[in-house]
């Protein structure tokens, strides 16, 4: 069975944040008071912080990630900031102790009656929204090979990457099928790299979650995204379905005009892999 083979300090597993910081997600995010860049980091910062939770064992963070966040815009680079600043790649442990700043932060919690009140929490920062220059996918998409094979070169034997890619338009830099492909090419023993997309807008437009094919999906940009996305192996179908999603068979990790929501369930659902030892 492919996607099966479980994450430990030994042989452990990366993935890959690839985000647009290009100026037009600088536009606010639907009926969300936030723009598209300061949605997604948030949304990019919880999901590091729920990385670090579940690599957690009696206070000691195992080393079962690493992680890296690349951004594209005005430049394309590693995204992380403060103490990781230019680092393509730290292990979980190393995130858990460098946030930027820790943030004080509303969360509503459960009370003994069963009511939900408001509780103050401190929220780790590792990425802030960027918003400037071209949407440079293509050079994003070959910083990611470089990664992708450094990593394979050193762990061929592991759970393979898995990149997760947000953008909210066309790359500009030329077409991304070719080295989305050669990305998509690439394996481990356990099975070939993971590439999932995610489209954001700031239209109201119908969203198309985790398609099994184009033939719903309304122009060539769309096509090209569900084109360049791994098939999802059945280990993340099986973490759509417990957050109540249906995916059919043959369905893409492709997520076309996403909402907060969907935006939010792309990443729950991309790292959520094979079973931690």
């Amino acid at each position: 069975m492919p996607y099966s083979v479980e994450i430990s300090r030994g042989n452990p597993t990366c993935f890959i944040f690839l985000l647009d910081q290009s100026r037009s997600m600088s536009e606010r995010f639907g009926e969300q008071v936030q723009s598209k860049a300061e949605f997604v980091a948030d949304v990019v910062n919880r999901t590091l912080h729920d990385l670090v939770i579940r690599s957690t064992r009696t206070e000691e963070i195992r080393n079962y990630y690493y992680v890296s966040v690349i951004g594209y815009g005005r430049k394309v680079a590693p995204a992380l900031g403060g103490a990781l600043a230019g680092k393509a790649q730290v292990p979980i442990s190393e995130l858990a102790e460098n946030p930027m700043r820790l943030e004080n932060r509303t969360k509503k919690v459960p009370s003994e009656n069963g009511r939900l009140v408001e509780q103050q929490v401190r929220f780790p920062v590792w990425v802030d929204p960027v918003f400037a220059g071209w949407t440079q996918m293509c050079a994003g998409l070959t910083l990611v090979r470089n990664l992708v094979d450094e990593w394979l070169s050193n762990r061929p034997n592991g759970f393979p990457p898995v990149v997760l890619h947000l953008t909210d338009g066309a790359s500009t830099d030329g077409d991304p099928t070719a080295v989305a492909t050669d990305i998509l090419s690439r394996s481990t023993t356990d099975g070939h790299v993971l590439l999932f997309n995610c489209h954001v807008s700031t239209r109201h437009s119908v969203k198309i979650e985790y398609p099994d094919n184009e033939a719903l999906l309304p122009d060539g940009r769309a096509r090209t995204l569900f084109n360049i996305s791994s098939l999802l192996p059945e280990v993340f179908i099986r973490a759509a379905t417990q957050i109540g999603l249906e995916i059919p068979s043959g369905a893409r990790g492709f997520v076309f005009n996403g909402d907060p929501v969907s935006v939010a369930q792309f990443f729950e659902i991309g790292t959520r892999p094979a079973q931690l030892r």
